[in-house]
């Protein structure tokens, strides 16, 4: 992977985790930048699993793929917002 392919995946990553943070419902109360981590992993993985099943690459955009990368991204802030959630400051 060249530099530019590692910038575009963190820049796809960003907006990631900012799709997946509007599809939760409610307020969430974990810092963006935890928000914007959780979107670069889910990224990353969501490309992995549409790989895995023969999906990532279509013609022209890539919904699967991308439905799959946000969905991942909403599972994580539910799960950090309810982890972040319970603890005490």
């Amino acid at each position: 992977m060249e530099i530019g392919g590692i910038f575009t995946a963190i820049i796809i990553g960003l907006v990631i985790g900012a799709l997946g943070r509007l599809v939760v419902p409610g307020k969430q109360s974990i810092p963006i930048w935890l928000t914007l981590v959780i979107g670069i992993l889910a990224a990353l993985l969501g490309t992995i699993v549409a790989g895995a099943l023969d999906v990532a690459d279509t013609r022209g955009v890539d919904w699967i793929e991308l439905a799959l990368q946000v969905g991942l991204a909403a599972v994580g802030v539910s799960i950090a917002a309810g982890a972040y959630g319970r603890r005490t400051p």
